[in-house]
């Protein structure tokens, strides 16, 4: 098992890492092979794009219109539900929750009070037990694997999006369970391929 400075280090240094980087950032984790890690090594992965992933540009579209249309910011409307619904696992200044529509098995969200990677600090260590919390949960429900996306919003932008950790188990490692799908896959909602389009014309061409 992992210790909480284990993981508030992970999170802060990828909260340092990504600051360099002028887009849309996200903490990443594939824990095991059968949650499409390469090798049994426990870390974590930065992503910074120009542009949202498919999952993340979703949320920061529909903040921004629903808090136009109700004035009000989603983000709390859903923290204020989830905790009077059966989903609500714990926490008040980040409130864990299974998904009500989840993406992957056993799907568990955390919801934070910040929008950008750079507020992230304070939270770290909030964060990181609750993190902790939801890996033992899963042991005591006999899985190992899993997958962990946290989602930001660009620095200066005013969607009204609050950025929000997720996590989902995956399969236990088996002979059988080396998997191609992981974080971007399903936490994302955004294809990996190793093969452009146009290699695997001239492979094919090259092969008849």
């Amino acid at each position: 098992m992992f210790t909480k400075q284990q993981i508030v280090d992970g999170l802060l240094s990828q909260a340092e890492a990504l600051g360099r980087y002028d887009g849309y950032p996200s903490i990443n984790w594939n824990f095991l092979p059968s949650a499409g890690a390469s090798l049994v090594h426990p870390h974590m992965q930065g992503l910074c794009d120009s542009q949202p992933s498919r999952i993340a540009g979703q949320y920061l579209t529909v903040s921004r219109e629903y808090r136009n249309s109700y004035g009000r910011c989603y983000w709390d409307v859903l923290k204020e539900e989830e905790k009077k619904s059966d989903r609500y696992l714990s926490g008040e200044e980040i409130v864990w929750a299974a998904n009500a529509v989840p993406v992957g098995e056993r799907e568990i969200r955390g919801y934070l009070p910040i929008t950008t990677i750079d507020e992230l600090e304070p939270y770290a260590d909030l964060l990181a037990m609750g993190i902790l919390d939801v890996i033992s949960l899963y042991r005591k429900l006999g899985t190992y694997a899993f997958n962990m996306a946290i989602f930001f919003d660009h620095p200066g932008n005013d969607n009204g999006f609050n950025a929000f950790c997720t996590l989902i188990s995956r399969i236990n490692p088996n002979p059988s369970s080396t998997s191609d799908s992981a974080f971007m896959e399903r936490l994302h909602m955004e294809p990996v391929i190793m093969t452009l389009p146009e290699e695997l014309g001239t492979l094919y061409r090259k092969e008849k």
